[in-house]
């Protein structure tokens, strides 16, 4: 089954003039499937992940969730951002509640839910801790919680683990991974981690420089967990590594060209 179907999706900013941010961006995930995205910085991941959660409209094509066309914000999808957003006054245990204030269950059945979500993510003994007691990858835990517990048919990741250091980042994409595995939730994923996207992925979608399109999509095979020491999982890495730089050159030699530009703009009027 079908679960996000992005279909011939481009997106124009108005700044002084169109300016073209994604071009036809076709990618479909299945009910189950963890897709990421990888490109550049500034390539437009993070734009199509809020269109896929409606913030955003597309200015050509258009996104369905489960068959229906994404027009604005809904519990179908639930974004997880970089910086966590949880509520300061609020416990682990409601931060987490906090994600059914909109689901009409009886407080038993709310409570029990909570629970059942600080188990999935290994919070049960800091239910009563506040966030600014926790560590970055302890309030990401709560924000995946607080997401799941609603029952979105999709999650959007936008960099999660970005700010966490290089081992508690290993840690949390093994964590997310069991998660994963226990929900079957589809995941559409946004990083700029070869590693991750390839540890973590059934299919990577790499995007080139602007204005973005899919460069090249990737099915991986390797089974779980990943050993990203392994021969297969390096092979694509390399690979995936080399299609970026080019994309990330690209990048370096536009900016080049208008420096130069510039340049000669301001020498003539230095000369005048």
């Amino acid at each position: 089954m079908i679960m996000l179907e992005i279909n011939n999706v481009s997106k124009n900013f108005e700044n002084n003039g169109l300016h073209l941010v994604l071009e036809n961006i076709n990618i479909t995930a299945h009910e189950g499937e963890f897709v990421c995205i990888l490109g550049p910085s500034g390539c437009g991941k993070t734009v199509l992940l809020y269109m896929a959660a409606g913030f955003i409209n597309p200015s050509a094509g258009r996104i369905l969730i489960d068959g229906k066309i994404v027009k604005k914000p809904s519990l179908d999808s639930i974004v997880i951002f970089q910086d966590y957003v949880l509520l300061p006054w609020l416990t682990v245990y409601d931060n987490i509640m906090f994600g059914l204030s909109k689901i009409n269950l009886s407080k038993e059945q709310k409570n029990i839910l909570v629970k059942e979500y600080l188990e999935v993510v290994g919070l049960t003994k800091f239910k009563d801790w506040y966030p600014h007691t926790l560590s970055g990858g302890m309030k990401q835990r709560v924000a995946i919680a607080r997401a799941l517990i609603s029952d979105p048919k999709i999650l959007l990741m936008d960099e999660p683990f970005a700010a966490l250091d290089p081992q508690y980042r290993k840690y949390m994409r093994q964590n997310l991974e069991n998660i994963w595995e226990k929900t079957k939730k589809t995941i559409l994923f946004v990083t700029h981690s070869v590693n991750e996207a390839i540890y973590l992925a059934d299919t990577i979608y790499v995007f080139s420089s602007l204005p973005a399109k899919i460069r090249k999509v990737y099915k991986i095979d390797l089974p779980r967990p990943r050993d990203s020491h392994s021969r297969e999982f390096l092979n694509i890495a390399e690979d995936i590594e080399k299609e970026i730089a080019e994309e990330f050159k690209k990048t370096l030699d536009e900016y080049s060209d208008e420096t130069k530009v510039l340049e000669r703009a301001l020498n003539n009027s230095i000369n005048c």
